[in-house]
């Protein structure tokens, strides 16, 4: 999968043949104007959009589909700003992607296909069969259902056991492994294992971060950024996955099902509260079962989930 480095004006006219569509929809398409658009392709390889537009290029090229993306590569063919596959094995597979709503919690999940894929520092090939996996960390409006359903404990974050409006699309923190894994038992799902997470947060073809291979702390919510709390799980849509997949970097820890020890528990993502270099998705970590932190959620995973018949 190509990444870019830097979009110019060149860049963005390709994304825009490669998509097929007009300055009008595909201006629409990016939230900016038809006439902002022309500028870039008439000025070519002489203008650079400012960083908010490099970030919605960024997302609208990595949730393309596999023919956008050869197509891209075509146009852009000898491009310096153009990394094709940084880092990737030509071999594999680019990931389709397909999503649908749990039936337990209702939660959005994205399909990983079975296959392949380039794990750990050193790339090792591991075969994983397909599963789903949430699209965003669990949100304090989804943990509050299953406190509400089941009884469970509140986070001690929530005043008198409720979860303040302005923090429901926020991950929630403050949750044991226990407290994790409870959830996932109520939602008919499991807690991931670190290839699942690694997987769904490098795509088949090992690359570093979830939008390729270049080190870009503004994808994410690290350290760097500043903000020095948790944000919506929604917000960094340049940090999307292969697979559609959000905060695989950054937000908060997420525990995983790898038990390296008795009564430790892997834990992926880095957190707001760890530097950018801590977010890479290969890097291990690892925390008592019943440490709970400001900075530490979780995410499920579910196999048993239909998968359409093109992609089975």
């Amino acid at each position: 999968m190509a990444t870019v480095e830097t979009w110019t004006g060149a860049e963005v006219r390709a994304l825009r043949q490669a998509k097929r569509m007009s300055i009008e929809s595909f201006a629409a398409h990016l939230g900016i104007s038809a006439r902002m658009v022309s500028k870039w392709e008439a000025r070519g390889a002489g203008i650079t959009p400012r960083p908010v537009n490099q970030a919605a290029l960024d997302t609208s090229l990595a949730s393309s589909d596999t023919e956008v993306h050869e197509r891209f590569a075509r146009l852009t063919a000898g491009s310096p700003s153009v990394l094709p596959n940084p880092g990737g094995d030509d071999s594999l597979p680019f990931p389709r992607q397909h999503q649908l709503r749990h039936p337990g919690d209702g939660r959005r999940m994205a399909l990983v296909e079975a296959g392949v894929f380039l794990a750990g520092p050193g790339k090792e090939p591991v075969w994983l069969p397909g599963y789903y996996i949430d699209v965003f960390p669990v949100t304090n409006g989804d943990y509050s259902r299953f406190v509400a359903a089941t009884s469970h404990r509140a986070p001690q974050h929530w005043p008198g056991g409720s979860c303040p409006d302005e923090l429901l699309d926020h991950p929630v923190v403050f949750v044991t492994w226990d407290d994790a894994a409870a959830y996932a038992q109520w939602a008919g799902k499991t807690l991931p294992t670190s290839h699942q997470w690694e997987k769904a947060a490098r795509g088949p073809r090992g690359h570093l971060y979830p939008w390729g291979d270049q080190p870009t702390p503004a994808k994410c919510n690290s350290r760097e950024s500043g903000l020095a709390s948790t944000t919506p799980v929604s917000c960094y849509h340049s940090g999307v996955s292969p697979y559609g997949v959000y905060d695989l970097c950054g937000n908060t820890w997420e525990w995983c099902q790898d038990q390296p020890s008795p009564g430790r528990h892997e834990l992926k993502a880095g957190a707001f509260t760890s530097p950018f270099a801590r977010a890479v998705p290969s890097a291990f970590n690892d925390a008592a079962s019943t440490m709970l932190d400001d900075d530490t959620g979780f995410r499920c995973c579910a196999v048993d989930l239909p998968v359409p018949p093109d992609m089975s």
